[in-house]
């Protein structure tokens, strides 16, 4: 994966991009207040988008902004300090905590845990491990700054997940754009078990 983005801000990337041609934004409120993101989704780390919506189902918030390019999507990504997408914030901002879905390019099959809110994080770690995925504090992404889109909500604290490309490869039949709505076991019991977590009401 490039190390580098083009773009600093949303605002940079709106002067270029076309919205439903290069990139898409959707949105919702759920019955909760908790809201699960995927603002690099799409092809830019793909199945995040899915594993999020799932995720989120009809009962909590969901948010995904998608490069929908051909090839080149990468160039969509705009880092989680500096996401400002109007949409997105606005919905972070009224939600009490926030699960950010983020793919890594690990070739193992792996989620590394970022963000403030800890008890969440624990709580997830555990759901997650005893489902049999393995997961590790992350120390590339630690997903700390307040400014994160994770902690970007009312509690300041919320949950960051890097789910390694091994892991989200076994989750569909593949990580093409025609591949990924046809999703495998893996996934239903990765979703399974963070539905477990956001469902409850002790955190």
């Amino acid at each position: 994966m490039p190390s580098k983005t083009k773009y600093q801000s949303f605002k940079q990337l709106a002067l270029i991009e076309v919205e439903d041609v290069d990139y898409r934004i959707r949105c919702r409120q759920g019955a909760s207040e908790r809201l699960i993101m995927a603002i690099h989704g799409g092809g830019i780390e793909p199945g995040t988008t899915e594993i999020a919506e799932a995720t989120a189902g009809d009962r909590h918030g969901f948010y995904s902004f998608s490069g929908l390019k051909k090839s080149g999507n990468f160039a969509l990504h705009i880092t989680s300090r500096r996401f400002d997408e109007p949409q997105g914030l606005a919905i972070a901002k009224n939600a009490t905590t926030i699960l950010s879905i983020h793919g890594c390019g690990d070739s193992d099959s792996i989620v590394l845990m970022g963000g403030r809110n800890t008890l969440l994080k624990d709580k997830i770690r555990k759901s997650l491990e005893k489902a049999g995925f393995q997961v590790k504090n992350s120390v590339r992404f630690p997903g700390l700054s307040p400014m994160n889109i994770c902690n970007r909500c009312r509690s300041g604290a919320g949950v960051q997940l890097e789910i390694s490309h091994g892991l989200r490869s076994r989750m569909f039949e593949g990580l093409l754009r025609s591949q990924r709505n046809k999703t495998t076991g893996v996934f239903h019991q990765f979703v399974d078990a963070l539905k477990q977590v956001i469902h409850c009401q002790s955190f």
